[in-house]
């Protein structure tokens, strides 16, 4: 009898014991989600590590969140977004605007909604520059710098071309004085630079893509061979004969010429202007002078975007307040593009710009074009660089109206699949 009561005891105790266990199992997760997730996860690059945490943190402070900012190389973000597993992902992304087509096609960012009253604060174009949408264009980024290139004269060695035959002038004098000397230091080698030498692109009224009627970029209107700068390319071949441009200088090569003053006149980034300060170099900035058409540069906008990973870490809507009212601030813009080197997006904060070299660039911008943000891009990189190449390597170029046609050709063909 009293082993069977034992037994019975033991078996009450065991189910109680069991009851209990279903019910803490059923209260933990209610527990557990009445908690929110509050860590937002940053990927930046080094150059921008300390003011993207300092800024981040006091948003996190403010809105009882935490953050945890991870440091990357700039040019892998793009790719590692879509490699990376859901646990390691990112909520929130520094991101150059040309990306933004790629991304928002294949889902990897979300879009954002600011109110006018943040929207007021940006230059339309940069908001366009992080917009797509085939039929209905959506943000998915918010700008945070702008950048371009220039003309840099080391005034020391010539004057500021009036215009553009002033300049033509002078740079070949100075290219005659001396064996070694450059005409106009700009970057090309192998493998081409479409970017640098966008200017001299759109001097000779080229362009990318033309827009449809809904004002979208339109990948089915391909400028490179364009009638009008095909009559004008043949200043490529001029430019070509007498040595205005080689295609056989690389980025260094530019950089040491204006460096060591065998070159007066040096096209580039405000990410070059410490370095020529520090040796001593007295220098202008300027927009490279219209040839016949604008020369204006290719515009890069960086930003922040929110990842699709965000809902999933339960962070999106503290991810989309980080980056769409908190870094469009104007102190959060001011601290970001004095990290980066580069003008404020925000219009208020790049008024309140007192550093004269970045005030130059922003001079410079004028006219400028967002570099294409659709993924069809891809297509034309390398195409038009290297048009510039065959064209400007000297005895043996290819003739510019044949070199850019068939880059043209080849451009549509890879957007068309062929």
């Amino acid at each position: 009898m009293l082993k069977r009561n034992l037994w019975r005891t033991g078996t009450v105790l065991v189910v109680l014991a069991a009851l209990v266990a279903l019910v803490a199992a059923s209260v933990a997760p209610a527990a557990s989600h009445s908690k929110k997730a509050s860590n937002v996860v940053i990927w930046t690059d080094h150059d921008r590590l300390a003011a993207v945490t300092k800024v981040a943190n006091a948003w996190a402070s403010a809105r009882g969140a935490s953050v945890q900012v991870v440091e990357k190389q700039f040019g892998n973000i793009q790719n590692d977004l879509g490699t990376v597993q859901a646990a390691n992902a990112p909520d929130v992304v520094v991101a150059a605007h040309d990306w933004t087509g790629a991304l928002a096609a294949n889902g990897s960012v979300v879009p954002l909604f600011p109110s006018k009253a943040v929207k007021k604060q940006f230059p339309a174009y940069t908001l366009d520059a992080f917009s797509y949408g085939r039929s209905v264009k959506r943000l998915y980024g918010m700008p945070t710098q702008v950048e371009n290139i220039a003309l840099i004269v080391n005034t020391k060695l010539a004057k500021a071309p009036k215009n553009w035959a002033d300049l033509e002038r002078r740079a070949l004098a100075f290219k005659h004085k001396k064996k070694g000397n450059l005409a106009i230091a700009v970057q090309q080698g192998a493998n081409g630079d479409a970017y640098h030498m966008y200017p001299f692109f759109s001097g000779l009224c080229g362009y990318v893509f033309g827009r449809n009627h809904a004002g979208n970029l339109d990948s089915g209107n391909v400028g490179v061979g364009a009638a009008r700068f095909l009559r004008n390319a043949k200043l490529v071949d001029k430019w070509n004969r007498e040595g205005l441009l080689n295609s056989s200088v690389t980025d260094s090569i530019a950089k040491n010429a204006f460096l060591k003053k065998q070159a007066a006149y040096y096209i580039t980034g405000p990410w070059n202007t410490d370095t020529i300060k520090q040796a001593g170099i007295k220098f202008k900035i300027m927009q490279l002078p219209r040839i016949v058409c604008r020369s204006a540069p290719f515009l890069g906008v960086n930003g922040f975007m929110v990842t699709r990973f965000a809902a999933g870490h339960g962070v999106e809507t503290l991810a989309k307040d980080l980056v769409v009212n908190y870094m469009s601030r104007t102190s959060s813009q001011a601290s970001l593009a004095a990290a980066a080197h580069r003008p404020p997006a925000n219009t208020k904060a790049r008024l309140a710009v007192r550093d004269a070299v970045l005030n130059a660039f922003g001079r410079a911008s004028v006219g400028g074009v967002p570099m294409p943000n659709i993924p069809q891009m891809n297509a034309v990189w390398s195409e038009l660089g290297g048009a510039w190449v065959k064209s400007t390597k000297g005895p043996g170029a290819t003739k510019a109206r044949v070199a850019f046609s068939t880059a043209a050709r080849n451009i549509r063909n890879k957007i068309n699949g062929g």
